[in-house]
């Protein structure tokens, strides 16, 4: 037990299985776009996991930061998400920004729905504004405003085949994150 506490107290490189499973979440949304976030011509960035968060940083940064006392560090770098109990892995909105830049499918949405959206709900045939030519169901997408701002992100619930037959009361896009969190779930997006 305390090899374990030890362990979730310090940030460390994800694991095998954890890499697998962050990547394979990762993948869904960005596709091969995730070698990019890696092998950047700039400056290196790597993974690291510090109790139970997934943190994109700079590889300067962390290794200017071993000299914290871990028990006082809240972050370092941009958190992509969360590991639970049972292993699993959840996107969090901060990563909003890389997943937009990479993603290789997206929606847009209508400005009459831009809100709907933000206040966590799910998108609806009757605000999809465009989409992705050739998306398949249950992809990993980015929620756009015609604008091209990011609003989240979510998954397929329709193929683009699907959506242009359907009726405008079904659901389009599941969303699983959006910016609108920030405010309703300000407190736990760190904690």
């Amino acid at each position: 037990a305390s090899t374990t506490s030890q362990l979730l107290s310090k940030m460390r490189p994800l694991t095998e299985e954890e890499t697998k499973v962050f990547f394979e979440k990762l993948t869904n949304y960005i596709g091969k776009n995730v070698k990019q976030l890696i092998d950047r011509p700039d400056e290196p960035h790597v993974f690291r996991l510090h109790r139970q968060r997934v943190y994109y940083v700079q590889e300067e940064l962390m290794k200017k930061s071993v000299g914290i006392d871990r028990k006082g560090l809240v972050s370092l770098g941009v958190c992509f998400g969360k590991f639970s109990a049972s292993g699993k892995f959840k996107l969090h909105v901060t990563c909003l920004d890389y997943i937009a830049q990479f993603a290789q499918y997206k929606v847009w949405v209508k400005p009459s729905s831009e809100m709907s959206i933000i206040y966590g709900n799910n998108l609806y045939k009757a605000g999809l504004g465009r989409i992705t030519e050739d998306t398949p169901k249950y992809q990993g997408v980015v929620i756009l405003s015609m604008n091209d701002i990011p609003l989240g992100f979510g998954t397929t619930a329709r193929s683009t085949l699907e959506c242009r037959k359907i009726d405008p009361k079904q659901v389009v896009c599941f969303t699983q994150a959006d910016t609108g969190e920030y405010l309703r779930d300000e407190e736990h997006i760190m904690s």
